[in-house]
């Protein structure tokens, strides 16, 4: 890894003799012993464990897409293989080796590994730490992980770069067209153009157009989950609130699963940046915070399952286990039951009434600006329509890589929904132009070239213009994710946000022998949390307050029911 000294010994840290001795108590199983060469674990290898070594070196190989092999890092004694991978006992990335002289090393599997990370808490921080930046490298520097295969522009690549980006997942794209090995790789696998894209997995897999969910299950992203096994709560979304109760909730030993239709983070994973989240006065992006979040509710034991959406949530007598209060219909004919259901699907992008919009979603239209987006309308003209802060944090971090942003705002002013900062941030960028009270009302272009223009509209006068755009941003907003609870009779408001705690009525309440707990909706043992609840506020702290909080509820409904079962 090309990485600065100054960072070295946090990547690659080293036990003390004292720290070594506490270490081995939480190991697997007795020392092994090596021979030159032997391999440890392989590139692709599931439940990979991590090896601390005693003696000797273990040597990390990781192979590029036409089968270069380097050693990137070399483990002595002291030192802790893995990286986040080993926390839930996910694939590895690389393939580990002990070097010349043999090694010895004791293992940890993800169990022990955990309980080594909680139960000593200056190694803990020391091993987390590495664990996480060393899955930032791999990020950040490519060769680890998957390959994608495929034209830079095509749509479907795109959304595969995203998905893996926002789940943290490292991968490298190869030109299909203009990149040499790209094409002798294309050649040697016997694959078409109408294959395109390609996902090559670490496990030597080849996914042709491949949809989210097979992806998932060929990086060992999705776990299995066992459909009789009963846990004490299933979260339903992976956003700031659902992560929140992952992580207080698996560290109080509670059994927790949290499934969520498309990755980590919610819709603050998508923002750039985040300047008035409480204790980071720089400011943290989206992914960085929730990234942390997620590999923390991992670290005390909770089990994530992405891709996977719920299509239903089962009620009472409609629950498969008998001791389950609550069965999950999952896509993919699997299924989920828990005595406890914690909504925080949060809501989904707002789609404008356009009608050859979905024509240029991917291929133009984007709802969310990471680097990959930022990448592809670099120094170019742009457009972005919304006046929330999800729309400022995506102005600000836009506008210094493109040539000009037009900001569309349907309303009069811009501070009416918008944090004073952002609004002071946009006024000061010189490329950026705020047209108020205006809204987009046609896109043209074709299913070959994509997005080619655009027509703006003055709600005050009615002037129209058109011009040539090849990048549209849309942030006009969200409707909550509720779908799924048709079957079970969770009360909505009038918009679709659920309704919880005070606000229910007599009436609506299910359960006779006591009011409704905080957070808690009209059916006794689930919750909700987040921008899915009615009446929340709509704030990443806000909904981790909500995250912590409902756990208290999740422990009164649970030991009820143990009282009931003694």
């Amino acid at each position: 890894m090309s990485l600065s000294e100054t960072r070295r010994h946090q990547i690659f840290p080293i036990l003390s003799a004292v720290q070594i001795a506490i270490a081995r108590r939480f190991a697997l199983s007795a020392p092994q012993r090596f021979a030159a060469g032997a391999t440890l674990f392989a590139v692709g290898e599931n439940a990979a464990p991590a090896f601390l070594i005693l003696d000797g070196e273990l040597e990390i190989h990781r192979r590029d897409a036409s089968g270069r092999e380097s050693i990137t890092s070399t483990h002595g004694i002291g030192e802790i293989s893995g990286e986040v991978s080993q926390l839930a006992g996910r694939q590895s990335l690389v393939e580990g080796r002990a070097g010349s002289r043999g090694c010895e090393a004791v293992a940890y599997d993800a169990a022990h590994l955990r309980a080594l990370l909680i139960g000593t808490a200056e190694i803990g921080e020391i091993i987390m730490r590495a664990f996480i930046l060393r899955r930032t490298a791999y990020i950040n520097e490519g060769g680890s992980g998957s390959v994608l295969l495929g034209r830079r522009n095509d749509p479907v690549l795109i959304h595969i770069e995203g998905f893996l980006g926002r789940n943290g997942y490292p991968f490298t794209v190869m030109d299909a067209l203009d990149d040499g090995d790209g094409h002798a790789l294309i050649e040697r696998l016997g694959l078409r153009n109408e294959d395109m894209p390609i996902v090559l997995c670490p496990n030597g897999a080849v996914l042709k157009r491949p949809t989210d969910a097979q992806i998932g299950v060929c990086l060992g992203i999705t776990p299995e989950i066992d459909p009789e096994h009963v846990y004490d709560v299933a979260v339903v979304g992976a956003g700031p609130a659902g992560l929140a109760t992952a992580v207080y909730a698996a560290s109080e030993g509670l059994s927790v699963l949290v499934l969520d239709a498309h990755a980590f983070g919610g819709q603050a994973g998508a923002s750039s940046r985040i300047e008035n989240y409480l204790g980071f006065p720089t400011g943290i992006s989206g992914q960085a915070l929730t990234g942390r979040a997620f590999a923390q509710a991992q670290k005390f034991g909770a089990e994530i399952a992405i891709p996977i959406a719920v299509e239903n949530l089962h009620c009472g007598k409609k629950a498969p286990h008998p001791h389950a209060g609550f069965g999950l219909q999952l896509a993919g004919n699997r299924s989920a039951q828990a005595r406890t259901v914690v909504i925080a699907s949060g809501v989904r992008y707002r789609r404008p009434d356009i009608a050859n919009l979905a024509m240029f979603e991917g291929a133009g239209v984007s709802y969310w600006a990471s680097p990959i987006e930022a990448s592809l309308c670099a120094g170019e003209h742009i457009a972005l329509v919304g006046a929330g802060n999800s729309a400022g944090q995506a102005v600000v971090f836009l506008a210094d890589k493109v040539k000009s942003l037009h900001l569309m705002v349907r309303g009069s002013d811009l501070a009416a929904s918008m944090s004073q900062y952002l609004v002071d941030r946009i006024h000061a960028l010189p490329n950026v132009k705020v047209h108020l009270r205006t809204e987009v009302i046609a896109l043209s272009g074709d299913a070959d070239n994509g997005l080619q223009g655009a027509s703006f509209r003055n709600r005050d006068n009615g002037l129209v213009w058109t011009g040539p755009l090849r990048h549209l941003f849309l942030f006009i907003g969200a409707d909550p994710n509720t779908d799924w609870l048709s079957d079970c009779s969770v009360a909505l408001d009038a918009h679709g946000f659920v309704r919880t705690g005070e606000v229910l009525n007599r009436d609506s309440w299910c359960a006779t022998e006591r009011a409704p707990l905080p957070l808690e909706t009209t059916v006794a043992g689930v919750f909700a949390i987040g921008d899915v609840r009615a009446g929340s506020t709509k704030r990443v702290a806000a909904a981790v307050g909500e995250g912590a909080q409902v756990v208290a509820a999740i422990h009164s409904i649970l030991s009820k029911e143990k009282e009931k079962t003694v």
